[in-house]
C-alpha cells in the first residue's frame, strides 16, 4: 500500500471515529420553547443551518445528501445524514427536504430560535434558509446570501 493511500484511509477512519463520538454526545433540547412554525438556526463552522419546527419534536430542513442518488432503500435514507453524506451531497449538488428529530437536526449543536417576521432580503441562490423562509412566510429569502452579496460588493468597491 502506498503511503498516500494509507494516509487517506487514516483520515477516513479518524473522520468516522469523530462522527461516532459526535452521535454519542447527548444534548438536551427543551421542546417547550419551540412553537410550530419557528425558524430554528444551528450555527456551524462556516455557515448557519436552518430548519422549521413542525411540532412534536420534528424539524423540516433542506440538506445536501448523496444517498438518495445512490439508493431508494427507505430504511437507509431515514438514517441521520452524516458529514460524509453531506459533503458528497454538496459536491454532487444534490439536496432533499428531510423531516428529522430536533436532535438529528441539531447534530450536537445549540439551537437558536430565529424571529424574522418583519425582515426580508433578495434571493441569490436557493439554500436551507430560503426553504424555511418560504415555508413560514411564503417568500424565499436568505440573509446569509444577502451578506455574501454585500461583502462582495464592498470588496469590489475597495479594489477600485
Amino acid at each position: 500500500m502506498f503511503p498516500l493511500q494509507f494516509l487517506s484511509l487514516f483520515n477516513i477512519a479518524v473522520a468516522t471515529i469523530f462522527e461516532e463520538k459526535k452521535k454519542q454526545q447527548v444534548v438536551q433540547h427543551d421542546f417547550s420553547i419551540y412553537k410550530r412554525g419557528d425558524l430554528l438556526e444551528v450555527p456551524r463552522t462556516l455557515f448557519t443551518h436552518f430548519g422549521i419546527y413542525l411540532g412534536n419534536n420534528r424539524v423540516a430542513h433542506l440538506i445536501p445528501d448523496i444517498l438518495p442518488v445512490l439508493t431508494t432503500e427507505q430504511q437507509a435514507l431515514e438514517k441521520m445524514v452524516t458529514n460524509n453524506r453531506l459533503i458528497l451531497g454538496v459536491i454532487a449538488k444534490k439536496a432533499s427536504v428531510r423531516v428529522d428529530s430536533v436532535e438529528d437536526f441539531a447534530y450536537g449543536a445549540e439551537i437558536l430560535v430565529n424571529h424574522m417576521d418583519k425582515v426580508c432580503s433578495r434571493l441569490l441562490w436557493y439554500n436551507c434558509e430560503h426553504y424555511v423562509m418560504y415555508c413560514r412566510y411564503g417568500t424565499s429569502m436568505s440573509f446569509q446570501t444577502y451578506q455574501v452579496r454585500c461583502f462582495r460588493r464592498e470588496s469590489k468597491i475597495r479594489s477600485l
